[in-house]
């Protein structure tokens, strides 16, 4: 579920980001009573430990910046980069959790006065951005954060955040927490020549984000150390190819290789093994594609095939039968040979599009297959043929992310539009000083 699942009754309060039980759960108070004292027992153990100045800090903490692009007070620790320091208090209490691991408690004994199974269901419902003052209370909770292992049982039990990662600029990427409606810098990609040029593909999978260069060359950036290293290379590497994740896994098809020749083989990345499994190839090879997660299956849109000749047909890979099937007449006017890849994205299991040459945002009518017209995008959101804008899925919302052209300096703005049977209407979530030529974006909900 995304936070705003009304499916787990649960609300978010004004005012604050954090899963909060409805007046009316009753007896879920506990939980709400139970995170508050956690977090309330980092933040004390977390202001004791302030005098030792030779304490060891594992992680740097990010600069958290408001919209006018100016440094915030001190932040909290964010939940990819937790105050990681050790609790030392004596009498300590273990508790087995679920995988077989073990939390252990200080003095404040937190989970053995409710039992295991109901911390577990706490810490699975706190704010991703909790995690930083949960990892500071002693070695287990570290552990379970720094691990990954929180994000597991959150995806286990349906449960996910969505942030929006997004690059401007070379080499450097933003953060943005929809929940709390803030920024968060992310640290700078380490320098290669491979990475020096806009022209990257990139997309998010589990904990990662993955950018890919022309080169045989990818980065990984990891939530839970908050620092970007060598990634794995594809069997088959590529760019300009259609992906799309689903948990911790991410399938990608079609592109085009170092060479200029366009593919049609296909590969599945599993973000816990670092691993590139080769796929059946499509029946059709294809570059400046799309991909999207829909009906449980994997599909790719649109493209441009040899000889420049655009393609409208789409091709959907199910993961069972582990089959291609073409969709004919599925993408027609979503893209052209110079534009940009279709603007494609799936929102409670429908697919929309931005038909960037109207402007209009349209519907995919499955039973018919075809496109209907919902309205219009939103008016400051501009592009160069599709490029320089993002169009994504963001939990239960569409966003735009772009900006307005002007001659000095540039202003980057978030947009969303929740769906329904009324033409769209764009709310805009936040806006900063950048460039605002999106060069790549991805989606992170763990």
């Amino acid at each position: 579920m995304d936070l705003y699942d009304e499916g787990e009754e649960m609300a978010l309060q004004d005012g604050d980001s954090c899963l909060a039980p409805r007046a009316s759960r009753g007896g879920c108070e506990v939980d709400l009573q139970w995170a508050d004292g956690l977090l309330e027992g980092a933040d004390r153990k977390r202001r004791a430990r302030e005098g030792f100045k030779d304490e060891v800090h594992f992680v740097q903490e990010m600069d958290e910046v408001d919209g006018s692009g100016k440094r915030s007070k001190p932040p909290l620790p964010q939940p990819h980069t937790p105050d990681i320091r050790e609790a030392h208090a004596p009498g300590r209490r273990r508790t087995v959790v679920a995988g077989g691991g073990e939390l252990s408690c200080g003095g404040g004994d937190l989970i053995g006065q409710i039992g295991r199974d109901l911390s577990i269901n706490c810490l699975l419902r706190l704010c991703r951005s909790e995690y930083g003052s949960v990892a500071s209370l002693n070695h287990d909770f570290r552990s379970l954060v720094r691990g990954g292992e929180i994000y597991r049982l959150r995806r286990q039990n349906n449960i996910a955040e969505h942030w929006v990662y997004f690059s401007c600029n070379v080499l450097e990427w933003d953060a943005y927490d929809p929940y709390r409606k803030r920024w968060i810098s992310v640290p700078k990609m380490p320098p290669d020549e491979c990475f020096m040029c806009s022209d990257k593909e990139s997309l998010a999978v589990g904990t990662e984000l993955l950018v890919f260069g022309m080169a045989h060359i990818v980065f990984r950036y990891s939530i839970l150390t908050n620092s970007w290293t060598r990634g794995e290379v594809m069997n088959s590497p590529r760019c300009l190819f259609g992906s799309a994740s689903v948990g911790e896994k991410a399938y990608v098809a079609g592109g085009t290789d170092s060479f200029g020749r366009i593919l049609s083989s296909a590969e599945l990345y599993n973000s816990e093994t670092h691993t590139w499994t080769p796929l059946p190839s499509m029946n059709k090879a294809r570059k400046n594609c799309s991909g999207v997660f829909i009906d449980g299956k994997f599909c790719v849109i649109g493209g441009v095939t040899n000889n420049n000749m655009i393609l409208t047909c789409g091709e959907v890979y199910d993961v069972q039968s582990k089959t291609w099937r073409v969709i004919e007449n599925m993408s027609g006017g979503l893209n052209g040979v110079s534009g940009a890849p279709p603007l494609v994205a799936v929102v409670k299991n429908e697919l929309y599009a931005a038909d960037y040459s109207g402007k209009d945002v349209k519907k995919y009518d499955k039973q018919n297959n075809g496109w209907i017209t919902l309205g219009k995008l939103p008016e400051r959101s501009v592009s160069m043929n599709g490029w320089g804008l993002a169009f994504r899925a963001c939990g239960e919302r569409l966003i735009v992310i772009g900006g307005p052209r002007t001659p000095v300096g540039g202003m980057i703005e978030l947009t969303s539009w929740t769906p329904d049977d009324k033409p769209p209407v764009w709310n805009l979530m936040d806006r900063r000083p950048s460039g605002n030529f999106v060069y790549n974006c991805a989606v992170m909900g763990c």
